[in-house]
């Protein structure tokens, strides 16, 4: 196997000598000075991040998604952020943290590709941008409230997967779960079910607690992806550092996970470490972990049958005497572990015909949705009808489509290896794209296996485009934000030149002095 090339830094300067414009040898020492001081400019990335994060998570305390009723606010000399001009001004100053926490971020992402960040200083940098944001109201989301809705019913010995948190009495819990979600069943697995429910009897309905209290306990997703994503990266040819980056000290960890909050961090920590574990020959304990991750939500279990592969792989015999042997493994693993968590959690299997509660969701981040929306609106001049019909043969389209890729890149998986994890990757962010509905965060599912891969640096770039759009698609309240196209256009425009702003040092063109990071594959350092 070769080794793939280092990355390298070049620039577009002329080289040093006679043929040099003006202050081209002045600009080159300032590159050359930045490479002697990276303990210096680490630093200040990490502090200009910090701040960023302290500006979201202060701002949003007006403009976030908060209570109805605060009983740190309302009714006291401040307010006046919750509501008209002081509303407008909170927002404004959270969209300027987060743009902070983006451009701290991308400038990290140069250290990185330029060898001079390390996976210590990446770590410490998500630590750093990530305390502020736990004690903060809910960012962009108001899914919190749900969750601890859900344990709350649960609690009280209602089925969370029959029934929603319209059913509690009048209280903080009931009164702040978005309108949408009122009457909708809980479409989460028995174990995190298991966790709002023991988060629910410690904070009752103090729901300040209760938010802090659930993210912390999130929090250990983001802990298993600290201790699994460098391991994983040296099991896939990838990059320790740029694997971290990618997803830790990403705004998208940063905001929506952990700022969020919500459980697909538990659920891609505990599939990572799984995956880990099953790469390094301890397929038991994978296997369970992975179980575990979709006993938080069923989305991690796409992975599951391409962990099989890696290892039957590994077992003596033909190929169809291996794939049994691991699959009867794996059935008596994953069977062992759910059914315990279901037991324990006191809830049945209500969640696997609860899993279509997001389809109530209808946004055009999911392909067949868009595509109905758009073949509605090519038909409605000539006949007046609902787009729902559209919206739900589309929608059953996009699920046969998705069975398919799923097949088909189990069936290419057979050899196992880091190929298999590639392929379930790649099955994950289908099933994203493909699903009834997609909200920002369902893209983490497949990014926490793929930043293990080798990525060329030009990939990283459209990484940034990509994940700096997710973090702003949507209001910071938590309302939906894609049918304002003006919106949209400007967030693109930021994305953009946040992914150009990390392969070179002037985004908007305004110098013409550039740097530029050569587009080769990045391999293990």
């Amino acid at each position: 196997m070769s080794t793939p090339r280092s990355p390298t830094v070049t620039s577009g300067y002329a080289p040093l000598g006679p043929q040099c414009g003006p202050g081209t040898a002045q600009v080159q020492s300032v590159l050359l000075l930045d490479r002697l001081r990276p303990g210096r400019l680490l630093s200040g990335t990490v502090l200009l991040g910090f701040v960023g994060s302290v500006l979201v998570a202060t701002m949003a305390v007006g403009a976030g998604g908060i209570l109805v009723t605060d009983p740190l606010i309302t009714g006291g000399p401040l307010s006046w952020i919750r509501y008209g001009r002081g509303h407008d001004l909170t927002t404004v100053a959270l969209y300027v943290g987060v743009w902070v926490i983006v451009w701290a971020w991308v400038r990290l992402g140069r250290d990185v590709l330029s060898g001079t960040a390390t996976v210590q200083q990446v770590q410490i940098a998500s630590a750093v941008w990530t305390a502020p944001v736990l004690l903060s109201p809910p960012l962009f989301t108001r899914d919190i409230y749900s969750y601890l809705a859900q344990g709350a019913l649960a609690l009280r010995g209602l089925d969370p997967y029959q029934v929603g948190p319209s059913k509690l009495p009048p209280g903080a819990i009931a009164d702040n779960v978005h309108y949408v979600w009122q009457t909708t069943p809980a479409p989460y697995g028995p174990l995190f079910i298991l966790i709002a429910k023991i988060m629910n009897r410690l904070t009752g309905e103090d729901l300040i607690l209760g938010v802090i209290g659930m993210r912390l306990v999130l929090l250990s997703g983001l802990a298993l992806l600290i201790f699994a994503l460098p391991r994983l990266a040296d099991q896939l040819s990838g990059n320790r550092t740029v694997t971290l980056w990618l997803v830790i000290a990403n705004p998208m960890a940063v905001v929506h996970l952990v700022g969020g909050p919500h459980n697909d961090l538990l659920m891609i920590g505990l599939l990572a470490a799984g995956t880990l574990l099953v790469l390094v020959h301890r397929h038991v304990a994978g296997i369970a972990l992975v179980t575990m991750a979709m006993a938080v939500k069923a989305s991690a279990g796409i992975a599951l049958p391409f962990l099989v592969w890696i290892w039957a792989a590994r077992l003596p015999g033909s190929r169809g005497a291996q794939l049994l042997r691991a699959g009867a493994g794996s059935v008596a693993v994953f069977g062992t572990i759910f059914t315990g968590i279901t037991l324990v959690s006191g809830v049945g299997l209500g969640w696997i015909p609860a899993l279509d509660a997001p389809s109530l969701i209808v946004n055009w981040m999911s392909l067949p949705t868009a595509t109905g929306q758009l073949t509605h609106a090519l038909v409605a001049p000539f006949d007046h009808i609902s787009d729902r019909p559209f919206i739900m043969v589309c929608r059953l389209l996009g699920s046969g489509v998705f069975l398919a890729i799923f097949a088909w890149q189990w069936w290419l998986a057979r050899d196992g290896g880091p190929q298999a994890v590639r392929r379930a990757a790649l099955a994950l962010l289908w099933s994203a794209l493909l699903a009834p509905a997609t909200l920002p965060w369902y893209l983490t599912w497949a990014l926490v296996l793929g930043a293990a891969l080798p990525w060329p640096p030009r990939s990283l770039a459209w990484a940034v485009a990509g994940s700096t759009w997710l973090v702003l698609c949507s209001y910071p309240t938590g309302e939906d934000a894609l049918s304002s196209w003006p919106y949209q256009f400007g967030m693109v425009a930021v994305s953009l030149i946040a992914a150009t702003a990390l392969l070179r040092r002037d985004p908007l063109g305004l110098w013409r002095r550039t740097h530029l990071i050569d587009p080769a594959p990045i391999g293990t350092r």
